[in-house]
């Protein structure tokens, strides 16, 4: 039976903190039991300081020895399943089902990168071999691997309580590549981040890693975050959560007298353009699939659909007459937290109150404790591009059809967005000529480009993008999910010159680790 403390985990020791808070349980409008200590930029000193002491020690390890590490640390989340899934329950209100698939994807990940590190990859090992007889000038041995850039702090989300929190995306990427993390936890869901860190702690020690390769710090004190990304020893920062505060924290990041990259995930309204063809031969099922993935989590996806693009006409009213329906037969839900609920209420009654939208399914009058229901507004395109607050997202399920008088005009909308974490296009055979004008916009605006699907649900795999352009996230060359989101926390290293036994494993003639290299500009995974 795991024993809350409600204490923060610093560099191998459970410590108090300034204050006390307690969680709310979003189904009740009440505190959960359980008291938590809030960090303050003392404990994060601490925490750095110690992150920076492991680098060394951690960045060095054998790649098989981080793997194994990786993996306990899913073990020993798995060990702690049930009272996971209990304690993220009562913080958070998302049913057991999506809890347990959303450990599964969190153990998954751990697992996945596991595996990447170990494959070698990652390293992207590059070898010129000298060659003293070239002319005029003898050419030199240059060698260039990938190495660890530093402590990572990384910021947990409220909308997953596993998946991109203490154990998610970020962390599990930044121990891969040799950075001891720091996380900044959310204060909706402190007993579920103990639990996990608990796990960790417990893999550390499995494991034999150094104390410092792991803390967390519990609350939403901001001077902890400040303290978090203007220390001079961190390195990077993962971030995922609102505009606002990402934005806070970005510009705090740039403007340290040592810049560092932040890698945060901040918005996105994932548009859906739904094409003629695909709107004559099926627009009911497109619609009735759209409220399902608008209204998946009670809207609480970074990818939610918030708003459809389509023609005028019969069918666009045929489609706002089923996705009515299909939004009615939608009963209210509690949201994660109450900022969030209130959030909600306010944007939706703002756009409600909009003379200029028609409201097709209004929002409950009040959000009764942490409750919210679907909220379907249309507008046409003139008004959609005129008013740029109409493409700001609504963090629930609230949606936005947007009526196009011809093919030129939803184009336009397509050049005016923003950046956007996906975009998704509705075709069939005959839509294609129109499709490949889109696909040539939405490839600029968006981190992925979806045909005939719907944007929630995030494939952990090599080929995912998670991310986009500004404001969808604030480094559009990044992922926050897939094997490339290793790459946000190395930095490439050149050896020049080098004697084979003080170069990098993977960069020794012996090549012991048995890796894919570029040598000579041929790949390569044989010794040299």
């Amino acid at each position: 039976m795991t024993v809350i403390t409600g204490k923060n985990f610093v560099a191998g020791r459970w410590l108090e903190g300034e204050s006390r808070f307690r969680s709310d349980n979003p189904m009740t409008g009440n505190q959960n039991e359980n008291e938590f200590f809030t960090a303050g930029p003392e404990l994060a000193e601490q925490a750095v300081s110690a992150a920076e002491k492991a680098f060394e020690a951690f960045s060095t390890t054998s790649l098989a020895d981080r793997a194994n590490f990786l993996r306990e640390i899913a073990t020993q989340i798995e060990s702690r399943g049930a009272e996971i899934t209990a304690i993220a329950h009562a913080e958070t209100a998302l049913p057991e089902a999506r809890l347990e698939g959303e450990r599964g994807r969190t153990v998954n990940q751990l697992r996945f990168f596991a595996d990447w590190i170990e494959q070698g990859d990652w390293l992207q090992a590059r070898i010129d071999q000298a060659d003293p007889d070239r002319a005029p000038i003898p050419k030199v041995d240059i060698r260039t691997a990938n190495k660890a850039i530093g402590p990572v702090a990384v910021f947990g989300a409220s909308n997953f309580p596993l998946a991109f929190s203490t154990a998610g995306g970020d962390t599990a990427s930044a121990l891969a590549a040799g950075c001891p993390v720091v996380v900044k936890a959310h204060e909706a869901h402190p007993g579920t981040c103990e639990i996990i860190a608990q796990a960790i702690e417990a893999a550390i020690k499995a494991c034999q890693m150094p104390d410092g390769v792991f803390s967390q710090l519990q609350g939403g004190d901001h001077r902890v975050g400040h303290s978090l990304v203007t220390h001079p020893q961190i390195k990077a920062v993962g971030f995922t959560g609102s505009l606002a505060g990402g934005r806070a924290l970005f510009d705090l990041a740039v403007s340290r007298p040592e810049p560092i990259p932040f890698y945060g995930e901040l918005g996105s309204i994932n548009p859906v353009f739904l094409l003629c063809e695909a709107m004559t031969n099926r627009v009911d099922s497109i619609a009735e699939n759209w409220v399902q993935s608008l209204t998946m989590g009670v809207g609480q996806f970074c990818t939610n659909p918030g708003v459809v693009v389509l023609l005028g006409g019969e069918h666009c009213e045929r489609f706002k007459s089923a996705a009515l329906k299909a939004s009615e037969a939608v009963s209210g839900q509690p949201l994660l937290t109450r900022r969030i609920a209130k959030s909600y209420q306010a944007q939706t009654d703002g756009l409600a109150d909009n003379s200029e939208l028609n409201c097709l399914l209004a929002a409950s009058d009040q959000i009764q404790d942490f409750q919210a229901s679907p909220c379907i507004f249309n507008t046409d395109a003139a008004t959609w591009l005129e008013k740029e607050a109409l493409s700001e997202e609504v963090f629930g399920p609230c949606g936005i059809v947007v009526e196009c008088a011809n093919v030129e005009e939803m184009v336009s909308v397509a050049d005016a967005l923003r950046g956007q974490l996906t975009a998704t296009i509705q075709l069939d055979d005959g839509d294609e000529a129109l499709a490949s004008r889109l696909v040539r916009i939405l490839e600029e605006k968006a981190g992925r480009v979806l045909m005939n699907g719907f944007p929630t649900g995030v494939e952990v795999c090599h080929s995912m993008v998670h991310g986009g352009p500004y404001p969808a996230s604030t480094d559009v060359r990044s992922t926050s999910v897939g094997s490339l989101a290793i790459q946000r926390f190395v930095r490439p290293v050149s050896y020049q010159s080098f004697p084979d036994a003080l170069l990098p494993l993977a960069l020794q003639n012996a090549n012991t680790l048995g890796i894919n290299r570029l040598v000579d500009g041929q790949n390569t995974s044989s010794a040299i």
